[in-house]
């Protein structure tokens, strides 16, 4: 079965770093595009960053623009996120997302979270 696992998350001070991962399994990983979603406390949950099955387009919402690079291994069947100058509002649980618009599915990870505070 599809199964979408996310690590990496964790506590870090403003103007950090981190590098978050997501291990795919169960379907044609290079086939999909894939994606980054987040959800703050008390918020909905927000698109991050979107890549291409073939890696060679990517996305950003306004938030994470020059700031965060979205990244795949379609050998490893991995994406990647990294976050740079992480602030505070960057708090959040970090989910990842693949969708399989013919069947009409959509899967997600269950997250990690992603803490930035002094």
């Amino acid at each position: 079965q599809v199964q979408l696992v996310e690590s990496g998350g964790g506590l870090v001070q403003p103007g950090g770093s981190l590098r978050l991962s997501c291990a795919a399994s169960g379907f044609t990983f290079s086939a999909y595009a894939m994606r980054w979603y987040r959800q703050a406390p008390g918020k909905g949950r927000e698109l991050v960053a979107h890549i291409t099955p073939a890696g060679d387009s990517t996305n950003y919402a306004d938030s994470g623009k020059d700031r965060f690079t979205i990244s795949r291994s379609n050998s490893l069947k991995m994406v990647y996120l990294q976050m740079n100058s992480l602030k505070s509002e960057d708090t959040a649980v970090y989910y990842c997302r693949t969708d399989f618009p013919l069947r009409r599915e959509t899967y997600w990870g269950k997250g990690t979270l992603v803490t930035v505070s002094s």
